[in-house]
């Protein structure tokens, strides 16, 4: 049995089959009885690569909100039984509509949204793709992700096919355990991020042609998508749809088998159709990649693809614009919008969570920035950044507003600042940074309002004997402040600034050159990355101690890290070893320090040069800056989400994030 990063998913998926007859199959859902917007009428077509898809049954649902893990909500109500006999009733009392002989469908209509902004998508199951007559394949499932309940429109006609299930699985991959179960919280956090994750779909493909795209489109059209790597995913997918659904092995095993026994889910789990096979797919991008391949063959219908077997099947997209300039750091904010400090531009930039560059972006304020190198988003949305290079020999951090106008008290400096490296929050909206100048060695404490806690003048800050060129640092959920110094070192600081442990590159011999940045996980480990080394990993318990050293997975010359909501971590690598990719990086996954990603990590496209950097959003995509060319990456649906930002999750009563500790 393989093991797979989302633990949590897997739970989810053996809850819902222990409760609810399984993670897939016949849809078990359950009903929307509120009657707050009133669907439009709703028109399209199934097909199954080439072929259109003829007495298909067709659902439309909606995220539910009731928690993870749980049952998508079932929208049609039983109007649609007028339109015998292209509608119909299941086991489990949920309503669909069937397509007809040339795989068209229509809802009319027969259906409500709690809320205008319900995040609905369409599956369809089972049906005749094209074969002798009397032929049905259930194991053809395919999704089709519509957005919010109130942006539906009877003049649009949906192409439900391979591509928009590839297009789907992947957006919403953060949610979704299954075809029939794509679901989160209630909160209005939550809900921000499902619907970012569902926008997602629009720049992945067009939802009336069911062609991948190959740039993101208007108004911004900044990114360039993988094309080519969807196609071949829908190829995948289209291996087993085009067929009658036999899954047989031995020999010469059906295309289904193939598919299915190479897209388990983290239990080990076939899963039941098309559809739910992509979501696995897009949970362990990294997994039989050689068998999964094999299933394209050269009738594949969606062109074009790729003409190599791929390092992986991570999907993701490269942005540009926005005034990004030698990108040193990224965050996220509660909206998902992401932020990066433009080291050469001396300026920040804004993308929302669709990857469109704000209007006014990239920001100056008042022109204080000074090699801007960390970046952190407060409680309240604002944006404080760290200088390098000293305005007037005074070290700096200047303040933004969420809206990137700069302070009118704006830069601060004090409390032994000296060239902040790293940065970081903790739950009292403290500002907490790694002086990374000699003769400072030390880290400085601000208040919210930017007035210096720690001690100021020459050495001040909070001085540790083993801080040897402070480079990164973290708070933890007990309010512990954890620095990683360039010349192997790790200390961690009580609240209050005093000294806690020391933890040296002796115990183990585990760092080397940690330039590759903290996380703490959902346990309260820390993580540390190292540049150097041949590419490892330290992990330190809460209480400090020896460390843990883990390789593969990628890493090579790693310069970022962060954790997910399951506590999987995640590193940048601005180097992956392999010769073909030799100036691009890649991205590394961890799940309790077994390597997920392969050898070269998660290469994706291939678009990136220089990754600088890394954070996880609400909807669970990874984003990478990349200093070579000057880009900002998106790995698409490949974490578990995360509250953003970071703060945020000292703020509640919760230690880490809701997405961490609500899973079943």
């Amino acid at each position: 049995m393989r093991t797979f990063s989302r633990a949590s998913l897997q739970i989810a998926c053996l809850l819902s089959f222990a409760l609810l007859s399984g993670c897939g199959g016949v849809p078990v859902t359950t009903i929307a009885t509120t009657n707050s917007v009133q669907g439009v009428a709703l028109h399209g077509h199934v097909h199954g690569g080439e072929q259109p898809i003829a007495g298909a049954s067709v659902y439309l649902y909606a995220a539910s909100t009731t928690g993870y893990g749980q049952p998508s909500v079932s929208l049609l109500n039983d109007n649609v039984l007028n339109q015998l006999p292209l509608a119909g009733e299941d086991a489990n009392n949920n309503y669909y509509v069937i397509t007809d002989s040339n795989g068209n469908f229509t809802i009319t209509g027969d259906y409500s949204c709690t809320i205008a902004t319900t995040q609905v998508y369409l599956y369809a199951i089972g049906g005749n793709p094209g074969l002798a007559q009397g032929t049905d394949n259930t194991a053809a499932g395919l999704l089709a992700g519509l957005g919010t309940c109130d942006s539906l429109s009877s003049s649009t006609t949906i192409t439900i096919n391979e591509i928009s299930t590839v297009a789907t699985a992947y957006a919403v991959a953060g949610f979704a355990t299954d075809s029939t179960h794509v679901s989160s919280l209630g909160s209005s956090l939550a809900q921000t991020d499902v619907m970012n994750a569902f926008a997602t779909v629009t720049n992945l493909e067009t939802l009336s042609t069911g062609v991948a795209l190959a740039t993101t489109p208007l108004p911004s059209n900044n990114g360039t998508v993988p094309q080519a790597e969807i196609n071949t995913l829908a190829n995948i997918l289209a291996s087993c749809t085009s067929t009658n659904g036999a899954i047989t092995g031995g020999e010469s095993p059906t295309a289904c088998y193939t598919l299915f026994t190479n897209a388990e889910n983290s239990s080990g789990t076939m899963p039941p159709d098309t559809a739910t096979a992509a979501i696995n797919i897009a949970h362990n991008p990294g997994a039989n990649i050689t068998n999964l391949w094999s299933l394209q063959t050269g009738l594949a219908p969606f062109q074009p693809a790729t003409e190599a077997q791929p390092n992986d099947f991570t999907i993701s997209i490269n942005y540009t614009g926005g005034g990004i300039d030698v990108p040193y750091a990224i965050a996220v904010d509660a909206s998902g919008n992401i932020w990066l400090a433009n080291h050469s531009g001396n300026t920040i930039s804004e993308f929302n969570s669709n990857g469109v560059p704000n209007s006014n972006s990239p920001f100056a304020g008042k022109g204080d920035l000074t090699d801007p190198q960390s970046i952190v988003v407060d409680a309240d949305g604002n944006l404080w950044v760290g200088n390098e290079t000293v305005s007037n020999n005074t070290p700096t951090i200047s303040e933004f507003n969420s809206s990137g106008v700069e302070y009118s008290n704006s830069p601060f400096s004090g409390g032994g600042l000296d060239n902040p490296r790293g940065m970081a929050i903790d739950s009292n909206g403290d500002i907490w940074a790694a002086d990374w100048t000699a003769p400072g060695d030390t880290i400085s404490e601000l208040s919210s309002s930017g007035s210096p806690i720690s001690p100021s003048g020459p050495g001040g800050g909070y001085p540790e004997s083993s801080l040897d060129i402070p480079y990164s640092i973290a708070v933890d959920a007990s309010g512990h402040i954890w620095v990683v110094s360039e010349l192997n070192t790790v200390a961690e600081f009580s609240s209050s600034g005093s000294s806690i442990s020391q933890l040296y590159a002796n115990n183990n011999g585990c760092l080397n050159d940690p330039v590759g940045g903290i996380a703490i996980d959902a346990s309260g480990n820390a993580w540390v990355a190292n540049y150097s080394g041949g590419g490892n990993i330290c992990e330190y318990a809460p209480t400090g101690g020896s460390p843990n050293s883990y390789s593969g997975g990628g890493l090579d010359l790693s310069v970022g890290t962060a954790a997910d909501g399951a506590g999987n971590i995640w590193v940048a690598n601005y180097y992956n070893g392999y010769s073909a990719y030799r100036t691009t990086g890649s991205i590394s996954e961890f799940t309790s320090g077994t390597a997920i990603s392969g050898q070269y990590g998660y290469i994706a496209g291939g678009e990136k040069n220089g990754p600088y950097g890394i954070a996880i959003d609400g909807s669970g995509n990874a984003w990478v800056p990349n200093i070579g060319t000057s880009t900002l990456t998106e790995f698409i649906g490949v974490a578990v989400p995360v509250v953003t930002p970071m703060v945020a999750n000292f703020l509640s009563p919760y230690a880490v994030n809701e997405s961490a500790v609500n899973k079943p």
